[in-house]
């Protein structure tokens, strides 16, 4: 993440070029919405050679013809590939590009089939996390790039999935990564043959303190919880009332408000409130920029109060209700304006594929416990171009499940870096007496 997939790829489209491959067919690269614009300026920058044509909006038409009047790279997003497919589907393609392949991790799903029955002489996958939850996301996105390299999902789920994710069986760890590796071009930052001037990212957990509100809402949402989930016998109306109760304590842990849905939105009343403006002031005062990450967008909205009382302007917030063209303005503002310092985004809208290297600081104000994912919306401001330290902020209630959970999760770090993302499901496999140990105030 942040070491140059688009760069790379944008050199071997303007290689194909130069080759003369892309005459009569094209490429056609697929991206989400909010990262056509940034498609655009690195082609315009890197292979000004190349001629660029975005297939999306209301009003969006399609050179049906091969040939001149067809551009060297045509972008669209997923949602269109989708509706569009039967369109698409007939033009002859030298090469087609996914970005951010994790969108196409579910083959079941609608837009993995549309992308997929797109025809094309070679087919790249560019992903920072090939792997968010499970193994299958992975042969997913590995069907597209090489159609039945790893057989049929079933044989697959057989061979490896379960032997990794169930067993943790290092010799299936082993003969995967045997096969898979010729097929992946993979940069770390720790490889300083690769780039040597990146600076550190310095990762640090904040840890706070319920509020005496907080905790009053924390121990009826468990004890009711609790009380609801050991009359469930159903494994998945069981699991669903765990997630449920996730969701609830996280939004506790963030704000009262933020789970009341009313009442005041002081930021006195959250301990974690009280320790991200404090974050704030010290970032200001060093005169730094930060990116704010939350995955939820009303607690976007109170920050961004919170902020606009504290320091007398509105803070940018990015988040998934905003036009394409408004999220290109905040990120330009943010990234050339001095005097933006703060970058608030909802972790599913601005966690992907940004590049924000103004920013010299991270805070994560809630946690979705995927290192993966989490990686993902750090990696907008530690990746290429960046030139200062980046700090690293994880928000964090102490005595609460969010503790304890962040403590497995990091036990099991090493194996998530190996193969397999972390999330949340595996919570709802937990036994009765696991989960009153894990959500119990302490």
């Amino acid at each position: 993440m942040g070491l140059g997939k688009t760069v790379q790829v944008i050199a071997t489209l303007l290689k194909l070029k130069e080759d003369g491959a892309l005459d009569p067919a094209r490429a056609l690269v697929i991206v989400p919405t909010s990262l056509l614009t940034n498609w655009q300026k690195e082609i315009a920058r890197f292979a000004p050679s190349l001629s660029v044509a975005v297939f999306h909006g209301a009003k969006r038409e399609l050179a049906q013809r091969a040939g001149e009047s067809r551009p060297d790279v045509l972008l669209t997003t997923y949602g269109i590939a989708r509706s569009e497919a039967a369109a698409l589907k007939p033009l002859p393609w030298r090469v087609l590009v996914v970005d951010e392949a994790q969108n196409i991790k579910n083959p079941a799903t609608a837009q993995s089939k549309a992308v997929k029955a797109i025809p094309a002489a070679t087919f790249i996958a560019m992903s920072g996390t090939p792997v968010e939850n499970r193994l299958s996301e992975y042969w997913s996105i590995m069907d597209f790039a090489n159609r039945g390299f790893l057989g049929k999902l079933p044989q697959f789920i057989k061979e490896y999935a379960v032997p990794i994710q169930t067993h943790h069986d290092q010799l299936a760890v082993q003969r995967f990564k045997r096969v898979t590796a010729p097929f992946l071009l993979r940069r770390l930052k720790s490889d300083k043959t690769i780039i040597s001037d990146l600076p550190d990212k310095i990762e640090q957990d904040q840890y706070c303190t319920l509020a005496p509100v907080q905790t009053a809402l924390y121990q009826s949402v468990v004890q009711e919880g609790l009380r609801v989930i050991a009359g469930e016998s159903d494994t998945f109306k069981r699991q669903g009332l765990v997630l449920q109760m996730i969701l609830a304590l996280k939004q506790i842990c963030n704000h009262p408000a933020q789970y009341l849905k009313q009442g005041q939105a002081d930021a006195a009343l959250s301990g974690k409130a009280l320790r991200f403006l404090e974050l704030i002031e010290d970032i200001h005062a060093s005169h730094g920029k930060v990116l704010v990450f939350t995955q939820f967008r009303e607690m976007g909205e109170l920050l961004s109060g919170w902020l606009r009382q504290m320091q007398g302007r509105e803070p940018l917030f990015l988040h998934g209700g905003l036009t394409r063209a408004k999220r290109d303005a905040l990120v330009e503002r943010f990234q050339n304006d001095r005097t933006e310092r703060v970058f608030i985004l909802s972790l599913k809208a601005g966690g992907t594929g940004l590049n924000l290297t103004a920013a010299s600081s991270v805070i994560h104000y809630d946690l979705w416990w995927n290192p993966a994912v989490e990686a993902q919306a750090t990696d907008r401001a530690y990746r290429i171009g960046q030139q200062q330290n980046v700090q690293v902020h994880r928000l964090i209630t102490r005595a609460t499940f969010e503790e304890r959970i962040n403590d497995m999760i990091q036990s099991k770090r090493a194996l998530a870096e190996l193969t397999v993302g972390i999330g949340e499901q595996w919570i709802g496999n937990l036994d009765g007496r696991e989960l009153e140990n894990l959500f119990t105030l302490r």
